[in-house]
């Protein structure tokens, strides 16, 4: 751990359960961090902070905040006392307890208890939390009624509340709110792990379809197997032994510089075929005359054709190709800015044509 220490002397945004601020540390300079409130309770300008700086010291994975740990001159009052007694992050100094939607104490308990099936629910397994807002965008622009559930497992951020994308699109209403599973919270459900999540979207929320993947954040060492997305193998076998209809999106680059993700990255190769022991519908992108198609150069096109007939020796897999007419309009209409590993719709057009296209097949399977 790396502590620091300072005295905030200025906020900036908002969102759900976040405020940005701004600190002075103690030992010199300003830097950016962020305050999750319901935990650390809310920033005020003066306010003394400890934060962690780990992360943000090595440039990794906290979107270049400091973290604060607490406000130790205001600490939040206890809150009073309610139902509960899920306990995440656990046995951390900020393990976080809150209300799963199956436990005791929940209005849900007796619709859950037995609860066995999702009933052929369409589920969207994806490698990393980017691709939710196109999925969104294209099931809304076949179906502009589905009820869509984001169920967030704990390969990333922990906390839902980091995910500026789960808000608006909340916001927004194209997705009925996060159900968070495993270790990770802050979701407007919560769950033990992704097969309780699955059942309490598909019969609290009713949702119609679910989309499936880590939180903000992805960890990977560069290895065959050293990476947090193998946990999208096991979130499609989770679809599937609950009776729904488990769709694979396939995680794909055209602008990537590393070469194990140009085309179809390693890590969706891994999952799906080494992982997921389920038979999994896989869309595939068939590019038309349309902007964005015209941006993914033949050399992409030529490396990926190679690599889907490899993946494709898996028997578990079903390929179905999907036209990409009409995305450049529904990709452009999110509410949320694409990006992907800082690399917006014009700059990686093929990871987001391959998310749209499984949000095609979702709203084609409802």
């Amino acid at each position: 751990m790396m502590w620091r220490s300072g005295e905030v002397v200025s906020l900036g945004e908002r969102w759900n359960g976040c405020v940005e601020c701004r600190v002075r540390l103690d030992g010199g300079g300003q830097t950016r961090a962020l305050a999750y409130t319901r935990i650390v309770g809310t920033p005020d300008v003066g306010a003394r902070a400890i934060l962690s700086a780990s992360a943000a010291a090595r440039g990794l994975g906290t979107g270049g905040y400091l973290m604060v740990v607490a406000l130790p001159d205001r600490l939040p009052a206890d809150p009073d006392p309610g139902p509960g007694h899920i306990v995440k992050a656990r046995y951390t100094p900020l393990q976080y307890m809150t209300m799963g939607a199956d436990e005791q104490e929940s209005p849900w308990h007796d619709l859950l208890r037995h609860a066995d099936s999702i009933e052929g629910m369409p589920v969207v397994v994806a490698d990393l939390h980017s691709a939710l807002p196109a999925v969104a965008a294209a099931i809304r622009a076949r179906r502009p009624d589905a009820r869509i559930a984001y169920v967030m497992d704990d390969g990333g951020s922990l906390p839902a509340w980091f995910s500026r994308t789960c808000a608006r699109l909340r916001e927004e209403g194209s997705i009925l709110g996060t159900v968070t599973a495993g270790q990770a919270f802050g979701g407007e459900l919560e769950a033990v792990n992704v097969h309780s999540a699955l059942l309490a979207a598909r019969l609290v929320w009713e949702a119609d379809v679910a989309v499936v993947s880590q939180g903000p954040g992805n960890l990977g060492t560069g290895t065959r197997w050293g990476f947090s997305g193998t946990r999208a193998g096991e979130n499609l076998n989770a679809a599937a032994a609950l009776e729904g209809r488990p769709i694979g999106l396939l995680r794909m680059s055209s602008a990537d510089a590393r070469g194990r993700h140009r085309g179809l990255s390693h890590h969706t190769a891994t999952a799906l075929t080494r992982v997921a022991l389920v038979e999994t519908l896989c869309p595939c992108p068939v590019f038309d005359e349309s902007e964005l198609s015209g941006l993914i150069g033949e050399d992409v096109r030529a490396l990926l054709s190679t690599q889907l007939d490899s993946l494709f020796e898996c028997g578990r897999l079903r390929r179905v190709d999907v036209s990409v007419e009409g995305l450049d309009e529904a990709l452009a209409s999110s509410p949320v800015p694409l990006s992907t590993m800082g690399r917006g719709l014009a700059e990686d057009p093929l990871a987001f044509l391959a998310a749209g296209v499984a949000g095609y097949a979702a709203a084609d399977a409802l």
